[in-house]
């Protein structure tokens, strides 16, 4: 099909103009006009594009893509030879970061809340935090094991002793958002990331937090 077709498609369906974000969703690479095999991944690496020129495909679709705020412009290093190798190769690229995070049928946190089995929603509407109930009162060694089981990937465990039924969580780099997880009353809060000053915040939150893993938490959506 049309790449133009194909990418005011995903920007419908994700409705990537209502978000206000730190890198632009959409098409950021344009190598061809015609689409007739796509590859996925949660980021553009160069390992990532080589894969799919190996693969044949004409599409890249990632979660993370290029030209975030903040880093230099020019096409040159590691930037400089990412785009060469996709232009070079005819592989265009369409990335969407918070669309993808936040849709609630095929985003990264609907994924990973449909993983581990928690019937969830967002906090609020348009939201990226969102929590649901256990079925049963577990804690952080009982939660861990069922993310390491659906994610396969054992967690980090912060608090891990907090009796634990009613759980948050956001994909990737969130680990912020354990006040807004707290504030609203949940026992624990999944992320991806973790920093020093989490365990901290944990403790004295009383909040069990669970370091899952960046890119362990992200498959969802490029998935979906």
């Amino acid at each position: 099909m049309k790449l133009n077709e194909l990418v005011r498609y995903c920007d419908e369906r994700l409705e990537a103009e209502t978000f206000e974000d730190y890198c632009p969703n959409g098409l950021q690479v344009e190598a061809g006009d015609e689409v007739t095999r796509i590859v996925s991944g949660v980021t553009a690496s160069l390992a990532q594009v080589e894969a799919a020129i190996a693969d044949g495909a004409d599409l890249l679709l990632v979660h993370h893509g290029y030209f975030w705020k903040g880093e230099p412009a020019p096409l040159t290093g590691m930037k400089g030879r990412r785009v060469r190798q996709l232009m070079q190769s005819g592989l265009s690229l369409l990335a969407y970061h918070l669309p993808l995070d936040a849709h609630p049928e095929i985003g990264n946190n609907a994924g990973l809340g449909q993983a581990l089995g928690i019937a969830g929603q967002p906090l609020a509407p348009k939201s990226l935090v969102w929590g649901g109930d256990l079925d049963i009162v577990t804690d952080g060694k009982g939660l861990a094991e069922l993310i390491a089981e659906k994610l396969q990937r054992v967690p980090l465990v912060l608090n891990p002793d907090k009796p634990i039924r009613r759980v948050a969580w956001c994909t990737g780099a969130a680990q912020g958002y354990i006040f807004e997880a707290a504030d609203a009353g949940y026992d624990a809060f999944i992320s991806g990331e973790v920093s020093e000053q989490t365990l901290h915040l944990a403790r004295e939150l009383d909040t069990a937090y669970f370091a899952a893993g960046h890119h362990a938490t992200e498959r969802f959506g490029v998935m979906s």
